[in-house]
């Protein structure tokens, strides 16, 4: 069964390739006739791995090229899971496995409720890429990808093809879990490094703003039911920071390039959450303002 990839970026660059390089038949989504020729004119997709590049020109096709889609990996940014999924659905027959493979919490829900009839896989990934060109990715880090279902426990068979593909995976049956802990580590990095337009390694130097953040992180996942994901995370977060500290977090990328950041599905859904339990997260409430007026001075959304 074709893997159809919409989200030619950096982690779906570094699935595509993958899938691709191991004989198993991928298509590339791409948005407009625009996009796919700009494709074509790079030659297909790039990924280096360890230094060496490989470039495969996979299938590509615009969204409204027709035909049925059965298994979908979604891998646009948060802000855009759920227009694509719009965008999509027409094709999608009943009962598609859909990937969802976005940052943050909150985009999954509302592409969950739009394709009522398909099945949405959640993913969280731990695996590091970077864009350095047109088409052209970097594998910086190796990781783990869990993948679950949240209405059905059951792993699919085509989880073997990831393992063909030397895509790292595991099932969880607790992925909202993986999820909210993801999450809390980005709320507790990412925006202090846009503040402090620092690398990850530097936060060293401000570890009480991350212990503080790492406290009312804590006291939210716990409301949220979600106690395995609170455990030691200040030791995790800290361990994160040693792992990638010649990195630059994706939303100091992001504003970096004059990007939208996708800060409505980290730090602001963790706010908004608190809220609805009524839970006080002064600390989380003033980075976020903080965050906002950084947004805006750069000329960027907000939200």
């Amino acid at each position: 069964m074709t893997w159809h990839i919409l989200g030619a970026g950096s982690l779906g660059t570094l699935w595509a390739v993958r899938l691709a390089r191991a004989g198993l038949p991928v298509t590339l989504l791409l948005r407009n006739a625009r996009q796919l020729e700009a494709y074509r004119a790079a030659g297909g997709l790039t990924l280096v791995e360890d230094g060496q590049p490989w470039q495969l020109d996979i299938p590509a096709e615009t969204l409204d090229a027709g035909g049925p889609i059965r298994r979908l990996l979604l891998a646009c940014k948060a802000y855009d899971a759920l227009p694509a999924a719009d965008a999509i659905a027409p094709r999608l027959v009943a009962g598609a496995d859909v990937l969802l493979l976005q940052n943050g919490l909150g985009s999954q829900q509302q592409v969950t409720d739009r394709l009522s009839g398909q099945r949405c896989i959640l993913v969280s990934s731990t695996e590091g890429a970077y864009r350095d060109g047109p088409f052209r990715v970097v594998f910086a880090g190796r990781g783990q990808n869990w993948l679950g279902d949240p209405q059905d426990p059951v792993a699919p068979a085509w989880l073997a093809e990831l393992e063909r593909a030397g895509i790292p995976h595991q099932w969880s049956e607790q992925i909202l879990g993986r999820l909210w802990r993801k999450l809390a580590v980005n709320c507790a990095i990412n925006p202090l490094t846009v503040l402090h337009d620092c690398r990850n390694g530097e936060l060293s130097a401000h570890l009480h703003e991350v212990a503080a953040l790492c406290t009312e992180l804590t006291e939210l996942l716990q409301a949220c039911d979600q106690a395995d994901a609170a455990d030691e995370l200040f030791g995790e977060v800290q361990r994160v920071i040693q792992a990638t500290a010649a990195n630059s977090s994706s939303m100091r990328q992001d504003v970096a390039a004059g990007r939208r950041t996708e800060v409505s599905y980290l730090l602001d859904h963790a706010c908004r959450e608190g809220a609805r339990l009524g839970l006080a997260l002064p600390r989380l409430e003033a980075l976020l303002q903080d965050l906002r007026g950084r947004l805006r001075a750069r000329g960027l959304p907000d939200t």
